[in-house]
C-alpha cells in the first residue's frame, strides 16, 4: 500500500484528493491548520468507505514546526500502517488573496511566500529522510502562473516559483528514483480566497473550453491518478488541469 501525505487536506482540493487517493487504495496522512473538526470529518468519511487515514496539525508557514511534524508522521506511519516511510507528498496547502500590486503590503507578500514557496521547499527537505526511494512529490501550483489575472500577482509569482522548484526537485532527487511534478489547477469552485461568486464564476466558465469552472474532484482525481504507478514515467512536468482555460 502506498502512503501519501497531503497538506491542506481538510477541505477543497486537498480533501477531494485525500478521499480519492484512499478510494484507490492508498493510506492517507492529511494535514490541517485551524479546523480539526473538518479534518476529522474527512478521516471519518475515508474510514467509513473502507480506507485508512490520519489527520495531523501543520502550519506550513511555520518551518520551525517541521521536525516535530516529521516525528508525528513517523509515529502515525508505525501505528497505522506498520511502516517507517511514506511514498508520496502533495504540497497543496494554501490560501488566496485578491489585492492589486499597488496596495499589497509586505506582510501580505511574506505570508503568501511562506505558505506557497518557502513552506513546500523546507517541508519537502524535512520529510525526505522518511520518504521511500521511488516516491513522488506533487506540488500544487496554479494556472495563474500562465494567465495573468489582476490582483493575484504575489500568489501567482510564488506558484510559478513552485513550478521551477519542481523541476529542480526532479533533477536532484532522481538518483533515489523520486519523481517530482506540479499541477496547475484553473478556476475551481472552492472557498479559496472567499470563493468565486456567481458573476465571476460565469465569466470564468465562459473563458473555459468545457464551459464551466472546475470542481475539487476534477483536481483530486488527477492527483490520485498521478500518484499511481500507471504514471511512474511522468517526471519534471507541470500539468494544467483547467478544462481548457483561456486557450
Amino acid at each position: 500500500m502506498k502512503i501519501v501525505i497531503i497538506t491542506g487536506g481538510s477541505r477543497g482540493i486537498g480533501a477531494s484528493a485525500a478521499k480519492l487517493c484512499a478510494r484507490s487504495g492508498m493510506g492517507v496522512i492529511l494535514t490541517y491548520n485551524s479546523n480539526p473538526a473538518m479534518a476529522d470529518a474527512v478521516v471519518a468519511e475515508i474510514e467509513a468507505d473502507g480506507g485508512s487515514a490520519v489527520a495531523i496539525k501543520l502550519d506550513v508557514a511555520d518551518t520551525s514546526s517541521f521536525p516535530a511534524f516529521r516525528d508525528a508522521v513517523s509515529t502515525a506511519l508505525k501505528a497505522t500502517w506498520d511502516r517507517s516511510t511514506f511514498d508520496g507528498l502533495v504540497n497543496n496547502a494554501g490560501y488566496g488573496l485578491f489585492n492589486p500590486i499597488v496596495t499589497v503590503t509586505e506582510e501580505e507578500f511574506d505570508g503568501l511566500f511562506a505558505v506557497h514557496l518557502k513552506g513546500p521547499f523546507f517541508l519537502t527537505q524535512a520529510l525526505l529522510p522518511i520518504m521511500a526511494d521511488g516516491g513522488h512529490i506533487l506540488n500544487v501550483a496554479s494556472a495563474t502562473s500562465r494567465v495573468a489575472t489582476a490582483g493575484v500577482a504575489p500568489y501567482a509569482s510564488f506558484k510559478g516559483g513552485l513550478q521551477v522548484l519542481t523541476r529542480y526537485m526532479a533533477k536532484e532527487f532522481g538518483a533515489r528514483g523520486i519523481r517530482a511534478n506540479s499541477i496547475a489547477p484553473g478556476p475551481i469552485r472552492t472557498d479559496l480566497g472567499g470563493g468565486l461568486g456567481d458573476e465571476f464564476e460565469a465569466l470564468l466558465a465562459s473563458q473555459t473550453a468545457l464551459g464551466r469552472v472546475g470542481e475539487p474532484d476534477d483536481v483530486g482525481g488527477a492527483i490520485a491518478n498521478l500518484l499511481s504507478d500507471e504514471n511512474q514515467w511522468v517526471n519534471a512536468q507541470s500539468i494544467e488541469i483547467a478544462g481548457g482555460y483561456i486557450i
